[in-house]
C-alpha cells in the first residue's frame, strides 16, 4: 500500500496543478476575455535597444544617462562590471527580457494571475489582474528583479504596468542604464490574425532619460511548442537560425579578445 500511495501522490499533485490552469482558463472564458496563452518566438535580435526603438533615432539620455552608460559599457568591456543575467543567469528585467531570442510562453492563469514564462534563465513573471499597480510600491514593497506587475484589458490590448525595480539589471544587453524609478507601461496584443504578438513597452525613468520613450517588440506565435530548460554554462536550444545572433555572439567575442 505504501508503494501506491507513493505512486498516488505525484499524480494527484499533476491533477491538481491541470485542475488550477483549467479553473483560470474557466474563469477567462466566463470573462470574455481576450486570450494571449501561447508560445512565442521572436525572428530576430539585437542587443541593443536603439533598434527596437519606436521612431527611430536615439535614446533620449541625458547627462546622467550618458555618464552612467559610458561606464557600463567601460566597465563591462575592462570586466570590472559583470552582465549577471548572462553568468549567473539572474533575471534580465525590463525592458531587456523582451528582446529575448529564446521563446517564453505566456499563461491565462491561475486565476487574478496571467503567467509568463521565459526560457531564458528560467524567468518567471507574473501579472496580477485582479488588482491595479500601486505608483508608490516602491515605498512599500520590497524591489524585484523584474519589477511587480498589474495588468488590465483595453479591448483585445493588455496594459501592464510595472514598477518597483531594483537597479540590479540593465535596459539591455549593451548596458543601457535604468534607475530604481523605472516605470514601464506595456501594451501588448495579437496581430496579423494572432499569428504574431506586439508589444510597445514605455520606459519611465527620469533619473537617466530626457522623456518617456517606446521599443517595440514582435513575435511569431509557435503553437504546439514546448519550452526547454535553460541552464547557466551549458549548451541550450540553437538560436543561431535568428536573425542578428551571429553578429552579437561574433561582437562579444571580440569584446572579449580586446579585454
Amino acid at each position: 500500500m505504501k508503494v501506491l500511495n507513493s505512486m498516488r501522490r505525484p499524480l494527484l499533485a499533476v491533477a491538481c496543478a491541470a485542475a488550477a490552469v483549467a479553473s483560470g482558463a474557466a474563469v477567462r472564458a466566463a470573462d470574455n476575455a481576450p486570450s494571449l496563452s501561447g508560445v512565442y518566438w521572436a525572428t530576430s535580435y539585437n542587443p541593443s535597444m536603439k533598434a527596437y526603438l519606436v521612431g527611430g533615432g536615439d535614446i533620449p539620455l541625458n547627462d546622467a544617462g550618458n555618464k552612467k552608460y559610458a561606464e557600463n559599457q567601460a566597465g563591462l568591456k575592462d570586466g570590472s562590471i559583470v552582465d549577471r543575467a548572462r553568468k549567473y543567469c539572474t533575471p534580465d528585467g525590463l525592458p531587456r527580457s523582451l528582446a529575448t531570442p529564446y521563446p517564453f510562453q505566456i499563461i491565462d492563469a491561475p486565476p487574478g494571475q496571467m503567467t509568463v514564462i521565459y526560457e531564458q534563465n528560467k524567468m518567471i513573471r507574473g501579472i496580477a489582474m485582479d488588482k491595479p499597480l500601486d505608483p508608490l510600491a516602491k515605498l512599500q514593497i520590497l524591489p524585484f528583479w523584474n519589477g511587480h506587475s498589474a495588468g488590465r484589458w483595453e479591448g483585445g490590448t493588455l496594459v501592464i504596468q510595472s514598477g518597483g525595480f531594483n537597479e540590479s539589471t540593465f535596459a539591455d544587453a549593451t548596458g543601457l542604464p535604468h534607475s530604481d524609478e523605472l516605470q514601464t507601461t506595456e501594451r501588448v496584443r495579437k496581430i496579423n490574425g494572432g499569428k504574431q504578438l506586439e508589444d510597445v513597452i514605455t520606459i519611465h525613468d527620469p533619473v537617466y532619460y530626457t522623456r518617456d520613450w517606446q521599443a517595440r517588440f514582435v513575435y511569431d506565435n509557435h503553437t504546439g511548442m514546448r519550452l526547454m530548460e535553460y541552464i547557466c554554462g551549458e549548451t541550450h536550444r540553437d538560436i543561431s537560425g535568428i536573425k542578428g545572433i551571429n553578429e552579437a555572439r561574433a561582437a562579444n567575442a571580440a569584446r572579449a579578445r580586446g579585454r
